[in-house]
């Protein structure tokens, strides 16, 4: 079993989970039972689908989880333009954000491939 709390695209996404969390609070009351849930469970989805692929047994559910993470984390993304758009965030709290999913896609993406070719080398 792996310790998800030492993988470095868990704790970027637990990071911007927090973060998101935080950024909502800007939302309109409008969207309290809208856009403001939606965006928190797409955000708390990343981590803990990299948490719970980290308890499988098999690398290839492993990697399951992280593509579920991975697209997880594409929705937040898309929240986070949406909220832009909609002036409910300003640019500064837009960039703070967007560098938090890109450092996360990154890294997170990094693990797939590294998964990925670890499975194809024991095929």
């Amino acid at each position: 079993m792996r310790d998800f709390r030492k993988i470095k695209a868990w704790q970027l996404a637990d990071d911007l989970a927090v973060a998101v969390y935080k950024i909502t609070i800007k939302f309109p009351k409008e969207e309290l039972y809208a856009m403001i849930p939606q965006v928190r469970r797409a955000a708390y989805s990343v981590p803990s689908n990299i948490a719970e692929g980290a308890g499988r047994k098999t690398l290839r559910d492993y990697l399951r989880f992280l593509y579920i993470s991975r697209g997880s984390l594409n929705e937040v993304d898309y929240f986070i333009h949406i909220a832009y758009r909609l002036e409910y965030l300003q640019k500064t709290d837009c960039i703070e954000i967007e560098e938090l999913i890109i450092e996360t896609s990154k890294c997170l993406n990094g693990l797939i491939k590294y998964i990925e070719n670890d499975l194809k080398s024991m095929a």
